[in-house]
């Protein structure tokens, strides 16, 4: 395979290629900012890999978007097309969550990095609230050119055993420049800068401050070498406010100049306006000689001296409570809970824990060691230990240096070679539920402030919580009675090899009626069948059970009349449900197979020598609508070494994909993989719908082998 992207030669690719290819897209398409995620295999999380234009912290919440959640990087890779928002309007009506996180004006395109049959991840680009409201065809055409260079790349490098994978932090890449610095220009901007009026200073994407004139330093009180490199609300206590991490937020997001007025203490007001590109912002500062004026919106008031930064940790805050109202089960909670307390409060580590038959039972963490968690987990509720203590007494505890926490629990000794530690008790209605544990690889005090924050969070991670143990106790009820009525073991049957696959939609805590089976007849026929009633709930279970029984009553009669018997009964029981069903025959002493549908998905054979076709049959109508209704039946070959193949409809489902084109999607996935055994093609075929469809219905599947000694 050639260089697809011409950059370097074939045999140099690696991340470096992903870097540049983003810096070149950002600036053919003059994006303010741009992202690559990559999926790494098996997994169905897109992870950050890399940005440019915005700094880590900013993106933080975004670091890691599972393929459900309802942001447009996520639809974009599961549904493979362009995602396009070409206004802060348009992104609160389709994407309200990620639009409260981000209350600023901006236009956002997200698009699927792929090759023919894999899915490599997103690359997402965004412009300023500026932006046309439709998005430009060089721009739409420079983005999918892009996504087709990367996809190769990714395919190079995987197929050459060097597969690029995202790194434990995004690489951050800096947009290409049109201009190179020289010294001579360097000194000539500072002292431009020196000779203006009032102050200046600059900021680079995380927000630090990367040059400040001398007037700057003085009207800010400090003196230069103390701010260069650190962010102006953490280095002055006085900017420590929500307004001014705010402004600076819209800045980045929004490529928009923006002001805010502030008091320095005693009594020196301050004008700041701010002028953003993609490699940075200027800041212009000038006395003022009040507080009113153009930018008495934003009037700020000095801070108290101790109090921490706030605006970070309600930023990822407000991303927690958005994201946790679409969080089902404990372990999203849990995971979801970790990707936002953690960079919110500067922790190092977090435990969940919950109460379970007299003991506190940990059932998440985040940055410590396994074995380490091994140690705590089950420990009695007469325990005397801070975790305990906190969901006993509903009181957090905090704890700024080890010898803090000594003092209150002499028998106590380090384990987790950290600092300082938070315990929050886990209530919601007035009852404890567990215990969480913020722990931090420094000492760490924590103002009242904080305090308050911290117990707050606690509060709303209980709540989500409760609702989560609900849903995985009704989650685990709905589908151990669907499994109840699945067959818990198929048949050994003399010279056929099968292998089956269920597998219940990712969301939700419904059931469906989604059934497959295999029948012995006698030593040399078996039956077959596969179906899926229509709805997903308990209703469409239990009719499930009754179709499957009924074929199992009936089996071994001609196909037509197994499906025709079936179809009677249920039209006398009229459940208001319809159902798809396909029944075969199998003769395996003359390699023949016999057939029969009723409006279900059409079966694959895939002949001995890999070629693989869709069996046209005759559709017949659904179960359950006519009792009069007729079902031919058609006969096949089956020849031994085939693999015939029955699925329902969710395998192959992919929204804004035509079926016939996913079916024969399907039909060149078992060509390709036919060589495998037969559960380890059953599991290929599974991954592949996983990958490539959006998982929103049940998943059965029944392959079908006669083997080529005949037993």
């Amino acid at each position: 395979m050639q260089d697809p992207a011409g950059f370097v030669a074939a045999a140099s690719f690696g991340p470096e290629l992903v870097d540049l290819a983003l810096a070149r897209v950002v600036s053919e398409t003059d994006a303010s900012a741009g992202f690559v995620y990559l999926l790494p295999p098996g997994e169905w999380v897109l992870r950050l890999a890399v940005l440019s234009g915005d700094s880590p912290e900013l993106i933080a919440p975004w670091a890691q978007v599972r393929l459900t959640a309802p942001v447009p990087v996520a639809d974009a890779v599961r549904e493979r097309r362009l995602v396009w928002l070409g206004s802060q309007e348009e992104l609160a009506r389709r994407y309200p969550q990620s639009a409260l996180v981000l209350p600023y004006h901006l236009a956002v395109a997200a698009a699927p990095i792929t090759t023919d049959t894999t899915v490599w991840g997103g690359l997402v680009l965004r412009w300023p609230g500026s932006h046309p409201p439709q998005l430009p065809s060089q721009e739409r055409d420079a983005l999918l050119a892009c996504c087709h260079r990367l996809g190769l790349l990714l395919q190079q490098a995987a197929d050459g055993d060097h597969p690029v994978l995202p790194e434990p932090e995004p690489r951050v890449v800096p947009p290409l420049r049109s201009r190179t610095p020289e010294p001579v220009r360097e000194t000539a901007a500072a002292d431009f800068a020196e000779r203006l009026p009032g102050g200046c200073c600059a900021l680079n994407t995380e927000g630090r401050i990367t040059f400040l004139t001398s007037a700057a330093a003085d009207l800010l009180g400090a003196d230069v070498p103390g701010l260069l490199g650190a962010r102006p609300w953490e280095a002055l206590p006085w900017l420590d406010d929500p307004v001014v991490e705010d402004r600076y937020r819209a800045a980045v997001f929004s490529r928009q100049p923006t002001s805010f007025t502030v008091l320095r203490p005693p009594d020196h007001w301050l004008s700041f306006r701010l002028y953003p590109d993609p490699s940075g912002i200027s800041v212009r500062i000038t006395p003022t000689a009040t507080a009113h004026g153009p930018d008495a919106s934003g009037v700020l008031h000095p801070a108290a001296p101790d109090a921490p930064g706030r605006t970070t940790a309600l930023y990822h805050l407000l991303h927690l409570a958005a994201t946790l109202t679409e969080a089902v089960g404990v372990r999203d909670v849990v995971d979801r809970v970790a990707d936002q307390l953690l960079p919110a409060f500067g922790a190092q580590a977090l435990a969940l824990m919950t109460t379970q038959e007299g003991r506190l039972r940990i059932i998440g963490y985040r940055g410590y060691a396994a074995e380490l968690m091994d140690r705590f987990d089950a420990l009695p509720l007469t325990s005397d230990t801070p975790a305990v203590h906190v969901l006993t007494t509903g009181i957090p505890s905090f704890f700024a240096t080890f010898e803090d926490l000594k003092r209150a629990y002499p028998p106590a000794v380090r384990q987790d070679e950290m600092g300082a530690w938070a315990f929050l008790p886990l209530i919601t209605s007035g009852r404890p539920v567990g215990s969480l544990v913020l722990a931090y690889a420094r000492p760490h005090p924590f103002a009242p402030e904080e305090r308050a924050i911290l117990t707050s969070t606690a509060g709303l991670v209980a709540q989500a919580l409760d609702r989560a143990h609900l849903y995985d106790a009704k989650h685990q009820l709905a589908h151990s009675l669907q499994t109840a009525l699945l067959p818990q073991a198929l048949p050994r049957i003399p010279g056929l090899d099968v292998a089956a696959r269920y597998l219940p939609t990712a969301r939700g805590i419904d059931i469906g009626g989604d059934f497959y089976d295999l029948i012995r007849l006698d030593e040399a026929t078996a039956a077959a069948a596969i179906g899926d009633v229509q709805g997903h709930n308990v209703n469409a279970a239990a009719l499930m059970g009754q179709v499957r029984t009924a074929v199992h009553a009936t089996a071994g009669a001609p196909p037509g009349e197994v499906l025709a018997r079936t179809n009677r009964l249920l039209t006398d029981l009229d459940p208001g449900l319809f159902t798809s069903c396909l029944y075969a025959h199998l003769d395996l002493a003359r390699h023949r197979a016999h057939l029969a549908s009723a409006g279900h998905p059409p079966p694959l054979l895939c002949h001995p020598d890999g070629h693989t076709e869709v069996l046209d049959l005759p559709p017949g109508l659904l179960l359950g609508i006519d009792p009069a209704a007729d079902y031919p039946t058609t006969e096949i070959p089956l020849p031994p070494g085939a693999v015939l193949a029955l699925y329902t409809d969710g395998l192959v489902e992919t929204p804004g994909t035509d079926l016939g084109e996913a079916i024969a999607g399907l039909a060149d996935q078992l060509a390709q993989s036919r060589r495998q055994s037969m559960d380890a093609l059953a599991e290929t075929l599974v991954h592949h719908a996983q990958r490539s469809a959006s998982h929103g219905d049940d998943i059965a599947l029944l392959l079908i082998h006669p083997h080529q000694d005949g037993g």
